[in-house]
């Protein structure tokens, strides 16, 4: 069974840093150079230098690089005041409030700490594939530092909403620690001690499962964290290595947005819209979309409305234009054959018609370059107009039902196959190893 536990947290002494948007950042994995330079301009104690140090002339593999240099500064940092360790265990009441087309929205969670079970042998699911050099950067991190940074996103069900009533009622009429980040979006924080509290809503999360939404390479580098304590001979049943930080949320919660993964490649020949569709053959019903990346906002639209996994836009470069397809009886046969070793659902998503049908079977491109994955329309207009790729697609998101069914089924989706918004911080809540 899942267990989550309250714990003592360590975070940021506001009488030391101010205001406490100017020391979170977002997860490493959103951090472009540009961001890390202006999160460190922002404040000498950003919580980046800890969570994503700069990599520094004269770094060696022993001691001195950016993860020595994080763990120096958390000590430091502990020692120093700007960081102090709670003295009470408690859960976190987390909110989100943030602005998607116009409408206002509020994601509610809490942050806790999760015991850890290997995928496979639990009632935590994966839903997504994950990439070696992540899992390496991550533990590299959290074994020099021995703490967790940043919070996994988990999702478990709850369609009665009980856990959201509980929730509300521990923070009503308390005043939240509040943080705004780079992209406008407002993070509220209440600290829950009252044991009562705790126990009601670890009773009620504990027979559920629980579906990871974002966050599977720092998962699996816990777990492989956790062994390497146990091979110390250091690992007892309440050990905090058993233990990840995770920020848990109702799948049923109305603020969950699960915004689209746009692809743009790179490797595939140039072609077409015409030697594309004939590539296609009769596995896609095809139509002319128009000519210009500008087009890519109303076909997108367009796809939207359809709101059919199958349906998806494909931009040639060669003769600059957009072909709408659609998936056939043909193709649904084709990609049964093409993808045999997956069950229909995981075959009928967009992004693995997308890449395994289209891509490495009609197109015949496999081992390519890592596409640029963008999630706005406008993304994709953009690296249209550099004339740096040969192939875009628009390509609609995974649901959240889709990663209930596919989990279950002992699935994972191709990489990218989700993106919630928005991020988690990190920075709010360290949860220490030790």
């Amino acid at each position: 069974m899942p267990e989550i536990q309250a714990f003592r947290a360590v975070r940021y002494n506001l009488g030391h840093v101010g205001s406490l948007s100017d020391v979170v950042s977002p997860p490493y994995d959103v951090i472009g150079p540009e961001l890390q330079e202006r999160l460190y301009q922002m404040s000498p104690h950003n919580f980046v230098r800890i969570d994503f140090n700069k990599i520094q002339p004269g770094d060696d593999d022993a001691t001195n690089n950016r993860y020595t240099r994080s763990a120096k500064l958390f000590k430091q940092w502990l020692a120093d005041g700007v960081l102090f360790t709670e003295a009470d265990p408690a859960l976190y009441v987390y909110y989100q409030d943030f602005n998607v087309e116009g409408k206002d929205i509020t994601r509610r969670g809490f942050l806790c700490r999760h015991r850890l079970s290997k995928f496979g042998e639990g009632q935590v699911f994966p839903h997504e594939e994950t990439l070696p050099a992540a899992k390496v950067d991550r533990l590299m991190l959290m074994t020099v530092t021995k703490a967790n940074f940043s919070p996994i996103f988990g999702l478990y069900p709850d369609p009665e909403k009980q856990a959201e009533k509980l929730l509300d009622a521990a923070v009503a009429g308390k005043t939240p620690l509040a943080a705004k980040d780079h992209l406008g979006v407002t993070h509220r924080l209440w600290p829950v001690t009252d044991v009562d509290q705790i126990a009601q809503l670890t009773a009620l999360l504990g027979p559920k499962p629980v579906f990871i939404a974002d966050g599977h390479h720092r998962y699996e580098t816990s777990c492989k964290y956790r062994d390497e304590v146990y091979d110390s001979g250091f690992l007892t049943s309440q050990h905090p290595a058993n233990y990840t930080l995770m920020m848990l949320v109702a799948m049923d919660d109305p603020g969950l947005v699960v915004m689209p993964t746009h692809r743009l490649f790179r490797g595939v020949p140039e072609l077409t819209s015409k030697e594309l569709q004939t590539k296609l053959g009769n596995n896609f019903t095809c139509r002319d979309a128009g000519q210009g990346p500008d087009r890519a906002a109303e076909i997108w639209e367009e796809i939207e409305t359809l709101d059919q996994q199958g349906t998806m836009a494909l931009y040639t470069h060669k003769d600059n234009r957009w072909l709408l397809i659609t998936l056939t009886e043909a193709g649904v046969k084709r990609m049964a054959e093409t993808a045999k070793d997956h069950n229909e659902e995981w075959r009928g998503l967009g992004v693995a018609l997308l890449h395994r049908l289209v891509i490495e079977d009609l197109l015949g491109c496999k081992d390519l370059p890592k596409p640029r994955y963008v999630h706005l329309v406008q993304e994709v207009v953009d690296g249209l107009k550099s004339g740096e790729f040969p192939l875009a697609a628009l390509v609609m998101s995974a649901t959240v039902d889709h990663i209930r069914q596919i989990s279950l089924r002992g699935e994972r989706m191709p990489a990218k196959s989700t993106y919630f918004y928005p991020k988690l911080l990190s920075g709010l809540l360290v949860n220490p190893l030790e």
